[in-house]
């Protein structure tokens, strides 16, 4: 992408110092280009001493404030980029269309090195100041550029590395640039691939969430030649207002329809492009939301699987259907990635790299989603077609997970199955081993799945003889692995052969696509018929409820909500309950028409520590009961004392 070879040679003068300076003429464009600019228009000298322009603190909030709620989307993004490249050295910039620096996330213990190389808030990194590098020639050239040491043309920059993506407006114009540094580099250049392919989801995603924010009062067509990347990063996204005329699209859009400028876009009906009229379109989305449907384009008959996001604020199903034909195709798996940026760039990163056999880890709380999310992957990959396997390591006694694992062949022990058991890893061989609650699995246990994965072979309890394999594995797990590999109840060797990289899935709480997640709930519950409303006193409640059992719990309310309010076709406060409405600790006061008296502070303390107890132990009863003391039979009327709902 960024170190294709120019097609045109450098001019003598730019030759010789990229000789002198690299050992090579042969460059990037981007970079020749650069140069070019840096020599012929703004006459700059690239011996000349530092004289990095800084602004005022009163100058860098204005522009903070311009870029509005962008800004802290972008944070987010920011933070999770970091927690991918931590540990290597790497700053994560955000800079202004002007490529002044407004964030920064770097190491405590590199600040010095960075203030030392002008990469400070309030910093101008234009090409106009600073010459080629990472932030002003990705505004100049409108594309992600990779800045490698001596490619800087100020020669005082020569120790930076820089990968540097623009982030797009509605319109296609540079908005800002997102931007990975690193001082003192001895990065090879597949390093710096892998750094630039982050840093460019990163940017795209960001670019993204921007342009769902800014049209939430519009239709969103959103397409993409293979339905499973429907609601991921590279769809395509298309606005379109009351009239059925299109009011924006994004970069995508533009390239799945084979256009290049926006102006042959932006401003026609719809039907104009696909043969797909705005009251169809209104019509889909009442009777069939939640389905792809394939599509195709009138100039050159091209197929699309495509959705459509209703107004936010219409009270519509936020998931309907675009429609060109009458064959529909099974809605990928993937609804609950929702839009939140973490949970985009978690679903993005991880299907790009699950493609190619690295092992995943999820890291979450109980109820954020994990299987989901792996099933997700599963069902995007090319082994899509082969067996998704569960195994939740908590939920299965020790003393029956070794046989689970593993199988046994036949008379392995006494009341073995006559014809023996195959067992999980087998059963998942060519698809998806999803290893749930991993922290829980046995020590001894981890010493036989370690050598599984390494050998790519297993043999069954009371076997002899091994039989191979095809492993693609997900785990997941709600502990903190690191720590216990330092208290010794995980094994190290197992962890790194697990973790090919990390997910970290935020709790239902911080996630920024609540609404979207509610509509999506409900629509699960009541697959048929139109969705009930929400009225603005029970969203308030919903959106702003501290949900401690994340989805599942926010499921479990939405189910019994959408019960109670039987015909009437409207939800409201009375049909939440204490999960969903909250409490006088939770959001401040009751609500008068609850479903459930006021019930005194020891009755929500016995209650709240039910609860934890239940998360702490998986929701298996046996389990809890002993750990508090208690019969089973005697939890059991505790649960229906606290009406809690136990998750399916």
């Amino acid at each position: 992408m960024s170190h294709v070879l120019s097609a045109r040679q450098p001019s003598p003068r730019i030759a010789s110092l990229l000789l002198a300076r690299m050992g090579t003429t042969h460059v990037a464009a981007h970079v020749a280009n650069s140069w070019d600019r840096c020599f012929n228009r703004y006459s700059m000298e690239p011996n000349a001493k530092r004289n990095t322009i800084v602004l005022d603190a009163e100058s860098v909030r204005d522009r903070q404030q311009r870029l509005g709620e962008l800004l802290n989307v972008a944070r987010a993004e920011m933070e999770n980029l970091y927690e991918q490249i931590a540990g290597s050295g790497y700053a994560v910039i955000l800079s202004d269309a002007d490529a002044v620096v407004l964030s920064a996330v770097t190491d405590p213990n590199m600040k010095r090195e960075f203030r030392g190389a002008g990469l400070w808030i309030g910093a101008v990194w234009s090409e106009q100041n600073e010459g080629t590098n990472g932030l002003g020639t990705a505004i100049a050239e409108r594309v992600p550029v990779t800045v490698h040491c001596g490619e800087h043309f100020r020669q005082y920059n020569a120790g930076l590395s820089c990968c540097g993506a623009p982030i797009l407006d509605v319109h296609g114009d540079v908005l800002a640039v997102l931007d990975a540094s690193v001082v003192s580099s001895a990065d090879t250049r597949l390093v710096q691939s892998h750094t630039m392919a982050l840093v460019n989801m990163s940017a795209n995603l960001i670019s993204r969430c921007h342009f769902l924010s800014q049209f939430q009062d519009a239709w969103i067509l959103r397409f993409h030649s293979r339905a499973e990347f429907v609601g991921l990063l590279h769809e395509a996204l298309v606005a379109v207002d009351g009239d059925g005329r299109i009011v924006a699209v994004n970069e995508s859009a533009l390239i799945q329809l084979g256009i290049n400028t926006r102006e042959k876009l932006v401003g026609r009906p719809l039907d104009e492009i696909i043969p797909l009229d705005f009251g169809t379109l209104e019509q889909r989305a009442a009777d069939a939301p939640a389905t792809l449907w394939p599509m195709r384009d009138i100039a050159y008959g091209r197929r699309f699987f495509a959705n459509v996001r209703a107004p936010l604020g219409s009270q519509r199903p936020v998931t309907a259907v675009a429609v060109a034909e009458d064959v529909s195709v099974a809605t990928p798996s993937g609804q609950h990635i929702g839009s939140d940026p973490r949970m985009q760039r978690n679903i993005n990163c991880g299907r790009k790299l699950f493609s190619h056999r690295v092992p995943i880890l999820l890291q979450g709380a109980t109820g954020t989603g994990k299987e989901v999310f792996a099933k997700t992957l599963h069902r995007a990959s090319s082994w899509a077609d082969q067996p998704f396997v569960a195994v939740n390591c908590a939920a299965i006694p020790e003393s029956l997970i070794e046989s689970e694992l593993f199988g046994y062949t036949r008379g392995a022990f006494t009341d073995a199955a006559r014809e023996g058991h195959l067992g999980k890893i087998r059963q998942s061989s060519g698809g998806t081993l999803f290893l749930d609650e991993i922290g829980d699995m046995p020590l001894s246990l981890q010493t036989r799945l370690l050598r599984v994965l390494e050998e790519h072979e297993i043999v069954p309890l009371g076997g002899d003889s091994a039989i191979p394999v095809d492993l693609h594995v997900i785990s997941a797990t709600h502990h903190d692995l690191q720590q216990m590999m330092q208290q010794g109840g995980f094994r190290e060797d197992l962890y790194y052969r697990l973790n090919g990289i990390t997910l970290e899935l935020p709790t239902l709480r911080e996630r920024t696509d609540k609404l979207q997640l509610i509509q999506t709930l409900l629509r699960e519950e009541m697959p048929q018929g139109p969705l009930p409303q929400i009225d603005d006193a029970a969203m308030e409640h919903l959106l702003g409820h501290p949900w401690p059992g994340n989805i599942r719990q926010l499921r479990n309310v939405l189910r019994t909500a959408a019960a109670l309010c039987g015909n009437t076709g409207r939800i409201n406060l009375s049909h939440l309950g204490r999960d969903g409405a909250g409490s006088r600790n939770q959001l401040g006061h009751t609500p008068s028409n609850t479903c459930i008296d006021d019930p005194g502070p020891l009755r929500t303390a016995e209650r709240d520590a039910l609860l934890r107890e239940l998360e702490r132990m998986h929701w298996n009863i046996s389990r809890t009961a002993a750990t508090l003391g208690f019969s089973r039979n005697t939890l059991y009327r505790k649960i229906r004392k606290h009406n809690i709902v136990l998750p399916d």
